[in-house]
C-alpha cells in the first residue's frame, strides 16, 4: 500500500469494457432489427421511430451505425456508473471525496471509523458524528476495506455499528428540539423536490448540532452523536 495514498474508483478498463459490449449489442442488433420491426407491426400494428428508421438501412450501413451507436451508448453508460460513484482518495493525511466537479476532504485527525451501509461509505469521529456520507458501489466496498485498513483506518464492516441507534423522524415527535425537527422538515421537502443541494445543506446543519441523518425508503431516519 502506497502510504501517499491510494484513489478508489470505477475502473477505466471497466468503461472500456461497457463500450465493448454495447458495440457487439449494435453489431448484432443489425441482423435483429428488420425482423423485430416486422413482428411488432403484425402484432400491434406499429413500432417505435428509432427501430422503424433502423430497419430501413441497407445492411452495408445498418452494421458499422448500429455498432457505433452501441459503442458510444456503452462507453457513456460506463462513465455515468464512473461519475455518480466518483473518486476516494485515502491517504495518511485524510480522505478525500471527488464527484461531479465538487471534492470535501475530512482530516485524519477526525476520523475515528470507517463502514459501509448499503450504498453508502460513512466516515464517524470519536463522538460517533457523522463526517462523511457519500454513494459509493458494491463492487468498490473490497477496495476500499483494504485501502482504509493498509493505512492504519479503523474498519467497522459493512453495516452501521450504531444501526439499533436510529429512530424515524416524526413531524413533531420525539425528544429532538424545535430547530432540529425544523431542518429535517426542510430536509423532507428537498428531497421530495429532488433538491440534492438543499437536502445536503440541512443534513450539515444536523451534523452541527450533533445529530445524524439517513434515509430509508420514504422515511428519514436520526440518531443523537454521543458527547464524548
Amino acid at each position: 500500500m502506497d502510504e501517499k495514498g491510494v484513489t478508489v474508483a470505477i475502473p477505466m478498463r471497466w468503461i472500456v469494457g461497457f463500450g465493448v459490449v454495447g458495440l457487439a449489442l449494435g453489431f448484432g442488433s443489425a441482423f435483429v432489427v428488420g425482423p423485430l420491426v416486422n413482428w411488432l407491426l403484425g402484432l400491434i400494428g406499429d413500432a417505435p421511430g428509432p427501430l422503424r428508421l433502423a430497419a430501413t438501412l441497407p445492411m452495408e450501413w445498418a452494421i458499422p451505425v448500429l455498432a457505433l451507436l452501441g459503442l458510444c451508448l456503452g462507453v457513456w453508460v460506463g462513465r455515468e456508473w464512473r461519475r455518480e460513484n466518483g473518486e476516494t482518495t485515502v491517504s495518511a493525511e485524510g480522505v478525500t471525496v471527488r464527484r461531479g466537479g465538487a471534492g470535501h476532504h475530512v482530516p485524519r485527525a477526525q476520523i475515528s471509523g470507517v463502514f459501509t451501509d448499503g450504498y453508502e461509505l460513512i466516515l464517524v469521529s470519536q463522538s460517533t458524528n457523522e463526517l462523511l456520507r457519500t454513494a459509493t458501489d458494491q463492487i468498490l466496498i473490497g477496495r476500499l476495506q483494504q485501502a482504509f485498513e493498509g493505512l492504519g483506518y479503523l474498519w467497522q464492516g459493512t453495516a452501521d455499528p450504531h444501526e439499533n441507534d436510529f429512530v424515524t423522524w416524526i413531524d413533531g415527535k420525539g425528544s429532538l428540539d424545535d430547530r432540529a425537527h425544523l431542518l429535517l422538515r426542510v430536509r423532507q421537502r428537498a428531497r421530495t423536490d429532488k433538491q440534492s443541494g438543499a437536502a445536503d445543506g440541512a443534513r450539515d446543519d444536523l451534523r452541527d448540532l450533533g445529530i445524524v441523518v439517513r434515509d430509508r425508503d420514504d422515511a428519514q431516519q436520526y440518531r443523537l452523536a454521543s458527547r464524548r
